[in-house]
Parts: C-alpha cells; structure tokens; sequence
C-alpha cells in the first residue's frame, strides 16, 4: 500500500495499454496522486492523444509531463519540479528491433546497443539522483526487469539490458541506503502492450509461459497484479525492502524444464 495524499511518478506512459497506466492506476485506487512522464511532445500525440480506447475526459484528467530520460537536464528538472514526492516508477525500456532482436543476437550496430543500454539500464540511475533529494522522509524507487538469468529467442540484447538494470538496482540500493531510499526491481512475466508489440516473436513468449508457468498467466489481465506489485514496492509496506527483485511471473522463474501433463490446470 502506498502513502494516502502523497505524490507518486510514474515514468513511461505510453497509451492505456502500458504497465506505467496500470501502475498509475493501482497508485490512485490507494488513495496516492499519480504524476505520468512521456518521453516527449511527439510521443504523446501519436500514441496518447491519438487512442481511441480513452474518452477525452479519461485524458483530460491525467496530468502528464515531459522527460527524456537520456537528457540529464530534463530528468533534473522534473523531479525539482515537482517536489515532494513518495516514489517513482522507471517503466521504460528500449532496444531497436531491426539491431538489437530478432532471429540473430550478433550485431554491428553498435551505436543502438549504446543507446538501449542508456535508456534501459543507465537511466534508472539518473532517475534515482534527482528523485532522491524530493523524498525527504524516504520512499521507493521502482523498475521492471524481465526474466534476465535466462537467455529467449529473439529478445537478445534486452536482456542484456535487463541484466544490467538489475545490476543497477542492487548498486543504487547500496548507495541510496543512507537516505533512506528504497531501490527494487519487478520482474514480470509477458504483459500485451505496445512496446512488447515490437517486441519479434513475442508471441512465442506467451507460448513458453503456458509450458512453465504453475499459476495461469493472462498477458493482458495481469497487468494488474504487477502494478500492485509495484505500487507496494513503492510504499511503506514495504519499507525494510531493497536492492530485491520480486517476481510476478506466475511462477515461472522457479521452473525447471516445462510442466508435466498432470502438472497443469
């Protein structure tokens, strides 16, 4: 449970469809005030303004801001912006998926892997720097990974990139420990959104999940469980928690090879 009254950011809004809304959304069911960035004006319009699953009022109320996470500046001017707050959420990842996935991991695109690895991983850093000096009686710092100790099809460098994401979460919660921030990763189990829709092969992911996955997984529905998962991560519930990675994947990670016939609902 997060903070009643208390401001929350959430990085990465997409559309409606994207864990970042679902996050927003499980933050303000617990009484929390949610603030969304989108990466710029551009993106807002193509994939924001432009979606019909929302009535204008459902856009009209949600107070979105502007941040490209790879800009220092705009990072730092963001949180100082908006002051006190109880925790962010970094709901952003990317890697160019005519370089970076697909069919061969081998690559030359060199600059691309740079840039995934900054928006990906570096960023979460800089999101922690400028977020801490605004939770001033501590608070949460949240990211989403997916499955990084295991190597899938297609998905190459991301994983890289998620491995490094958790890496960076362990190293901000030793550092961010003294002020009393806390620093976690939730690594998820497939979820449908658009960003997993460029994703190649991502169809085959939900495949995997109904071989290894005890507890049914639903990769539009559970959504919802995930960002609970977060929200509380970012609350007082959980505040002798970090540097951790809680999976939310049906319990998925825990499996060896693929459910036997007798195992599966």
């Amino acid at each position: 449970m997060i903070e009643k009254g208390k401001t929350y950011v959430v990085m990465g809004l997409l559309d409606c469809d994207s864990i970042a809304y679902a996050i927003g959304q499980a933050v303000e069911a617990w009484g929390g005030k949610v603030i969304y960035t989108v990466q710029n004006e551009r993106m807002k319009k193509i994939f924001f303004d432009r979606n019909k699953k929302w009535d204008q009022a459902d856009k009209d109320r949600l107070e979105v801001r502007y941040c490209d996470v790879t800009q220092e500046a705009e990072v730092q001017a963001l949180f100082e912006g908006i002051g006190p707050i109880g925790g962010v959420t970094h709901s952003i990842a990317f890697a160019n998926p005519k370089t970076c996935l697909g069919p061969e991991f081998h690559t030359d695109a060199i600059e691309d892997l740079k840039n995934g690895f900054h928006i990906s991983a570096v960023s979460l850093a800089t999101v922690a720097r400028y977020a801490q000096p605004q939770m001033a009686d501590g608070g949460g710092v949240v990211t989403l990974s997916f499955a990084s100790q295991l190597a899938f099809a297609y998905y190459n460098w991301m994983g890289v990139n998620k491995a490094a994401l958790e890496a960076t979460v362990r190293g901000l919660a030793r550092r961010h420990g003294k002020d009393n921030v806390r620093v976690n990763a939730v690594s998820a189990g497939p979820l449908s959104t658009k960003a997993a829709g460029a994703i190649p092969g991502f169809e085959t992911l939900g495949e995997t999940w109904s071989q290894i996955s005890p507890l049914p997984w639903d990769p539009e529905a559970d959504k919802a469980q995930v960002a609970q998962a977060a929200a509380f991560l970012m609350g007082p519930y959980a505040q002798k928690i970090s540097g951790q990675v809680l999976y939310v994947d049906g319990g998925a990670s825990v499996i060896g090879g693929t459910l036997l016939p007798h195992e599966r609902a």
